[in-house]
């Protein structure tokens, strides 16, 4: 991606300046959203009366020590460190409360407690981390071979699976490299064979709530979730679903996953609008325009995790076959041409989408802590067009790996 290295040198060094002064403005923070002044909440701000799934156990609180360890692979600067693990310690105490805490234990630890002890060795780190990790395999479901989403709601949920917990899986996938356990990585792989068979459409196209019968594991139903409706194309989870078995594949090596990765892709190819700016849903009407730019930077991570290694589908397989460890390719010269091909069109989708974000829907000015602006949660949600902390992780993220810098933390 060196091409592109030049252009990715002057965002990073516009993030710098950013992120030093707003890092230091909310240290003690675990912030979510800006408000009508620009000014980050605090989710761990517990004289508020926040909802038991809406404080500390809020889904995206693992974003903000996510970008500080991003910055601390970048800068090298203790602080981002230390301002970091004020989330993992924080958040130790939604252990404690235990009521509240979902599948999205994977969002909120693993771009923290398990990217501090990959990064720095932190034994309590670890501790952290593999408890979490056993939180989220006791919501596996082991009829009908998924991860449970959320927890009771005004239906019943006891069958529900969502594609948001493709993302989830990572945290499975770095208990069981860690601990040498197999059976994290066979719940996890379950799981993704599982929405590989049930949430991706012929088309590309991905489901975002499906609901299982939780006593026989049959399909019962998908629901249209965040999206226009049932059917289309929710955009962030086509990112969620893209970026997911991505994660997926480098955990495993198993090709069905790149595959479906690829799938997923080609329909988002096929669908970005020329200005690069992401909707909501692919499948939306045209009015009212509504926009979703952090959907936009988890389907660009995503397409350049996929460009950098779509040309390894066939080096590596579960069984074994057509391995070779001195990395010899089985490729012909018109097969290598091609996956050169496709991997230019991923980067160059991703990059568009990453100019269209920097060059008109980032703030790096003083006047709103957060960089990416309009975001949207869900579709049919009253309010558009705010600010999430967790779309500033996967554009600064998606930057870094312009640059080819830092290590992936999923």
């Amino acid at each position: 991606m060196k091409r592109y290295e030049e252009w990715a040198d002057t965002v990073i060094e516009k993030i710098r300046r950013k992120m030093k002064w707003v890092s230091e403005k909310n240290k003690d923070k675990i912030p979510y959203r800006t408000d009508e002044n620009g000014n980050y909440d605090d989710r761990s701000d517990l004289s508020k009366k926040w909802r038991i799934d809406d404080g500390l156990n809020w889904w995206t609180n693992g974003f903000w020590g996510g970008i500080c360890w991003l910055m601390y692979q970048d800068t090298g600067e203790q602080r981002y460190a230390e301002i970091a693990r004020v989330s993992e310690r924080k958040m130790e105490q939604c252990f404690q409360d235990f009521y509240g805490l979902h599948h999205d234990v994977g969002f909120m630890f693993a771009p923290t407690a398990a990217a501090d002890f990959v990064l720095t060795g932190n034994k309590e780190a670890r501790r952290i981390a593999m408890h979490a990790a056993t939180l989220l395999a006791g919501r596996f479901n082991p009829v009908g071979k998924f991860i449970r989403a959320w927890n009771d709601l005004e239906e019943d949920t006891r069958g529900w699976a969502i594609i948001d917990c493709m993302f989830n899986l990572s945290l499975l996938y770095w208990a069981s490299e860690e601990s040498r356990d197999p059976r994290f990585r066979q719940m996890a792989m379950m799981h993704a064979d599982t929405v590989m068979k049930h949430f991706v459409r012929p088309d590309g196209s991905v489901c975002h709530v499906v609901e299982f019968d939780p006593e026989t594991g049959e399909m019962l139903r998908s629901l249209g979730g965040q999206g226009y409706q049932e059917g289309s194309a929710w955009t962030r989870g086509q990112g969620w679903a893209l970026y997911g078995f991505m994660i997926s594949y480098l955990h495993t090596g198993k090709k069905e996953y790149l595959e479906t990765a690829k799938r997923v892709a080609d329909y988002c190819l096929a669908h970005i609008p020329e200005n690069g700016i992401i909707p909501v849903d692919f499948d939306q009407p045209m009015e009212p325009a509504y926009e979703d730019s952090c959907g936009a930077c988890v389907i660009a991570g995503g397409l350049l995790e996929l460009a950098k290694h779509v040309q390894e589908e066939e080096s590596y397989k579960p069984d074994g076959e057509n391995y070779k460890p001195d990395g010899e390719s089985h490729r012909t010269d018109a097969e290598r041409y091609v996956a050169d091909e496709k991997s230019e069109k991923y980067q160059e989708a991703a990059v568009r989408i990453l100019r269209a974000i920097a060059d008109n829907r980032a703030d790096f000015g003083e006047n709103c802590d957060a960089i990416v602006q309009n975001c949207s949660g869900a579709y049919h949600s009253p309010e558009h067009h705010f600010t999430m902390v967790y779309a500033d992780y996967f554009f600064i993220e998606a930057i870094y790996k312009l640059k080819g810098t830092g290590r992936l933390l999923w």
